[in-house]
């Protein structure tokens, strides 16, 4: 069997520690949450393919809503959480992912069952509820991590090209990250509202339908 040419101690993982919890005490307790799907380039690719999948019709989701998951998800962990190690400890790490693992076992239950035709009402009703929550949690998570690592960013100079250079361009990644902040204001509503509106439409009809049985 061919092995991966990235190895499992070369994957980039993600450590908490307990609050009140000090080394070497076997109360101290970490936390490590190794985010294969999410970190691994591969799977990192794999991730476009959710938007091609949306786009021919294989999944019936919005590809503009569907793309703004999957590349802010991909860009927060790429260039924001591996890339300014400080961060990785931070509580609102530990927020969005256990949001976004939530959220794709619920999804993905969704379809599975809706593809074997037999989708029990319960995934149903987790799928176009538990989003209320969810997704404000995973959005705080990702707007507290970006915000912890600012002051990284500014200090290190992370990905930022100042002038003067050969191509008389500058950069400055500090101010991308807080822009990819206030494009939260006006995206985020619209994917939120959009699942409400999905919901009403979803489960009103769900309780049409069991009225009539």
């Amino acid at each position: 069997m061919l092995e991966s040419s990235i190895t499992e101690a070369s994957k980039p993982h993600v450590c908490f520690t307990l609050p009140g919890c000090q080394p070497p005490s076997w109360l101290a307790v970490n936390l490590h949450i190794t985010l294969i799907s999410q970190w691994d380039g591969y799977r990192s690719q794999e991730e476009i393919f959710q938007i091609l999948h949306c786009a021919i019709g294989i999944v019936p989701s919005s590809v503009v809503l569907t793309s703004f998951q999957v590349m802010s998800r991909v860009f927060l962990i790429w260039a924001v959480t591996h890339s300014v190690k400080e961060v990785q400890s931070e509580d609102s790490v530990l927020l969005f992912v256990i949001a976004w693992t939530i959220t794709e076992i619920i999804r993905y239950s969704f379809y599975t069952f809706s593809l074997l035709n037999h989708l029990p009402y319960l995934i149903k009703w987790a799928r176009y509820t538990l989003f209320i929550v969810l997704y404000p949690m995973g959005v705080s998570g990702e707007l507290l991590t970006i915000y912890a690592a600012l002051p990284f960013v500014r200090q290190a100079g992370l990905y930022s090209i100042s002038l003067p250079n050969k191509y008389n361009f500058s950069f400055d990644y500090y101010a991308f990250l807080i822009l990819i902040m206030i494009s939260y204001i006006p995206l985020f509503p619209q994917l939120y509202f959009h699942m409400i509106h999905q919901r009403r439409k979803v489960l009103s009809h769900t309780e049409e339908h069991k009225k009539f049985e």
